[in-house]
């Protein structure tokens, strides 16, 4: 039991360690973006622009619970990156993981191209900035389907709505939730990235390593949520 256990602590520690080399490594060498602006264009559109019709439907329906019960059932940044990064993660795995395999990635190393110059300083970088951007919108959606759902269910008028909205609003809110979201951007593309470069096994190991992009973006968007509201609702925006 104890020599599976100690198994189960070298590999966990072996990801942590390689999730932090591959987001220093990243970090460090982001300026490389404006050398490949095509490529991030590309990223920012499949995570942006590909991401719309999910968020849309998910930010109407939990407006309209919202409004149906009168509590928040989710923070919008919290809830989109959810949604996002299943979406994002798994693609960004499943594509760099089946690149990996057939040895692509290999290839790109052998003609002198950084493969994280040249496919994670994109991903990560759209991500970052594409976050925020669907965050806004989801927050919009959402109360666009709260004030729906109140008017036609609940008998409460779309002025009445806004009046209540302006009485409980807050700018300290809407900073925050950015701010998270570009977190949660960053998180979302490492994972995909991450797993995707470390995928083995042919076709079973794109499925493991898609799982494990999807499962892992989701545990720490959570935690960090839960972090970041403590950093900058406790400290930043004290009261």
């Amino acid at each position: 039991m104890f020599v599976i256990l100690g198994r189960y602590v070298i590999s966990f520690l072996e990801e942590v360690g390689g999730i932090t080399v591959l987001a220093a490594r990243a970090f460090k060498r982001a300026s490389e973006i404006f050398r490949n602006l095509p490529s991030l264009f590309f990223q920012m559109e499949r995570i942006g622009i590909g991401s719309i019709p999910l968020v849309l439907v998910t930010s109407l329906f939990v407006g309209a619970v919202t409004a149906v019960q009168a509590a928040y059932q989710f923070q919008g940044p919290v809830l989109t990156a959810l949604v996002v990064g299943g979406r994002v993660s798994a693609a960004m795995a499943a594509e760099l993981g089946t690149m990996k395999v057939t040895e692509q990635i290999d290839a790109i190393k052998m003609i002198a191209i950084d493969p994280i110059d040249f496919l994670v300083i994109p991903r990560i970088t759209a991500a970052v900035i594409m976050l925020p951007v669907l965050t806004v919108f989801s927050n919009l959606l959402a109360i666009l389907g709260g004030m729906l759902v109140s008017d036609l269910t609940v008998g409460v008028t779309p002025h009445v709505f806004i009046e209540g909205l302006k009485l409980l609003f807050r700018y300290q809110d809407v900073v925050g939730g950015l701010l998270k979201s570009l977190f949660f951007g960053y998180i979302i593309a490492l994972m995909g990235c991450y797993y995707g470069f470390n995928t083995e096994g042919g076709a079973e190991g794109v499925g493991m390593a898609t799982m494990k992009a999807v499962v892992s973006s989701c545990l720490l968007i959570l935690v960090s949520n839960y972090l970041l509201a403590n950093i900058i609702f406790r400290i930043i925006f004290a009261p």
